[in-house]
């Protein structure tokens, strides 16, 4: 298996490379028009983006540790950059974020919260303090059971990187 686009600590947290436009599995160019799978799995030095043609998918046995993939089409390079945003993969990438403890991931999934809210696929419920920080009570559209979503107090440079992070992770622009 070809090095995979990897996951670079910096300073506010991590970044995510943009795709290298290879495929993880084989390292054969992708070429553009084409479709592949685009997964986001957690490692130890945090969120990796692989990218996979669609031959090899089969081929990635463990599936367990991507906190989501979706199918994706490899853009020409002259074409504008696009986000890719599929309501599911965006909900179930905040489920999967709820045990984390390691504040980039608590940013990280603030900011996720607030897009989902904006675009009404979590609705917020109350707010409540525990040990001196700020919860909130928040569900997701069609569920009734309340999840907690912690408040980082995040200053306007954190939410520009962590804007960033999932610009980067979202992107189907190589």
């Amino acid at each position: 298996m070809s090095t995979p686009t990897a996951a670079k600590p910096s300073t506010g947290g991590y970044q995510v490379a943009r795709p290298l436009g290879r495929c993880a599995i084989s390292g054969r160019e992708i070429a553009p028009d084409e479709r592949f799978m685009a997964a986001l799995r957690e490692t130890a030095e945090g969120f990796e983006r692989l990218d996979v043609s669609m031959e090899h998918w089969g081929e990635l046995a463990d599936k367990s540790d991507l906190l989501g993939y979706w199918q994706a089409t490899m853009p020409r390079p002259e074409q504008k950059k696009k986000l890719f945003v599929d309501d599911e993969i965006l909900c179930g990438l905040f489920e999967r974020l709820s045990e984390a403890a390691e504040p980039s991931k608590l940013n990280f999934r603030f900011v996720l919260g607030l897009i989902l809210m904006r675009k009404r696929l979590i609705q917020y419920d109350a707010t409540r303090q525990e040990d001196g920080q700020e919860i909130w009570s928040v569900r997701l559209k069609g569920r009734t059971e309340p999840m907690d979503l912690l408040n980082p107090q995040l200053n306007e440079q954190q939410v520009m990187e962590v804007s960033q992070q999932l610009s980067e992770i979202l992107s189907e622009e190589l």
